[in-house]
């Protein structure tokens, strides 16, 4: 089955620009929705918003990076920090256990 047959049977899979996929996350990160709700908004599946959020989310800002220009973006930026030193704490609690766990004779 050749690229044309798949794409006229609706099978193609669509191709999406870097630039496309980082606004979706963007937005996933910014406005504080779920990934299935996002993926609804755009028309996409969850499981790819999901495999975006993995690939572009969570860059780190600079040290020096601008402080945020409004008090809106300054509480927005401090919920999402808040965000993700609550998983960083979670996943270093996990991995402490099982060390534990596996250090035991």
């Amino acid at each position: 089955m050749s690229a044309e047959q798949n794409k006229q049977d609706g099978q193609a899979r669509p191709k999406y620009t870097d630039e496309f996929r980082r606004s979706v996350v963007d937005h996933l990160v910014t406005t504080g929705k779920t990934v299935a709700q996002v993926a609804e908004e755009f028309g996409l599946k969850h499981w790819t918003v999901r495999e975006w959020k993995q690939r572009y989310g969570a860059v780190a800002k600079p040290v020096d990076a601008p402080m945020p220009p409004t008090p809106e973006a300054m509480k927005q930026e401090i919920q999402q920090l808040r965000k993700e030193l609550t998983r960083v704490t979670l996943q270093r609690d996990i991995l402490k256990k099982t060390m534990g766990i596996l250090s035991e004779p």
